[in-house]
């Protein structure tokens, strides 16, 4: 049973970072993709990032491209979100998802986390 869990969200000011961890258990990295999701109250799910977990490509939402990095460590079975220079409209529940079985990051995720919550204040 694949079961991913998220931590390390919180409440920064503006201009302050926070790093995501999403520890994944039963679950198969190679040739697969991992992806941060966010939502926030009132707005649709947004792809924050992802990663092929089988070469490492990673993918990038234009809002957060310079300031967030995603990337796995195999051994602990571990992701990770490394989120720098937050503002305001980063703030949401952040969640962490898992394909099964495609490497294709714009299918399916067949596994998601239960979201940490990030809050950025002005």
């Amino acid at each position: 049973q694949v079961q991913l869990v998220e931590s390390g969200g919180g409440s920064v000011q503006a201009g302050g970072s926070l790093r995501l961890s999403c520890a994944a258990s039963g679950y198969t990295y190679s040739n697969n993709c991992m992806a941060w999701f966010r939502q926030s109250p009132g707005k649709g799910r947004e792809g924050v990032a992802a990663i092929l977990t089988g070469g490492g490509t990673t993918y990038y939402a234009d809002s957060v491209k310079g300031r967030f990095t995603i990337s796995q460590d195999n051994a602990k079975n571990t992701l990770y979100l490394q989120m720098n220079s937050l503002k305001p409209e980063d703030t949401a529940m952040y969640y962490c998802a898992a394909t099964e079985g495609s490497s294709d990051c714009e299918a399916d995720f067949a596994y998601w986390g239960q979201g940490t919550q990030v809050t950025v204040s002005s």
